[in-house]
């Protein structure tokens, strides 16, 4: 298995997908970069010759922040958020949606399984 930036890539499938098992790469910025460096995005990891593949490493970790450190300033930004107080950090600490999505129904993904509140029997006055 190729290594690139400290994580394995898989080795059977074409470089262009082997590349967005890194965080932080998707299959557009996979493309640029194999473009940037002319390599052909059909080959297989496996089939990359070493110094590509350093090469490949080099350019990685020189223009984009990728795995550990891209999670570090996720993980930093939301805190920020957290620390001054603002609507996006309130939602960010009780685990409702950020970005506006309505909670009344879905949010689900965010809010956690239904937590089932007992209602009043009758008409209690």
């Amino acid at each position: 298995m190729p290594r690139i930036a400290g994580n394995d890539i898989p080795a059977d499938k074409r470089i262009v997908i082997a590349l967005t098992y890194l965080y932080g790469i998707g299959k557009s910025m996979s493309r640029k970069i194999l473009k940037d460096l002319k390599i052909d995005e059909n080959t297989r990891a496996k089939d990359i010759h070493e110094d590509q593949l350093s090469a490949l490493g080099t350019y990685i970790e020189k223009n984009f922040s990728i795995e550990g450190h891209l999670r570090r300033q996720e993980i930093q930004n939301i805190n920020r958020l957290k620390s001054i107080a603002c609507y996006r950090g309130s939602r960010h600490k009780v685990g409702l949606p950020v970005r506006g999505q309505r909670t009344k129904t879905n949010a689900r993904t965010r809010k956690g399984r239904k937590k089932t509140v007992a209602g009043k029997k009758g008409d209690a006055k």
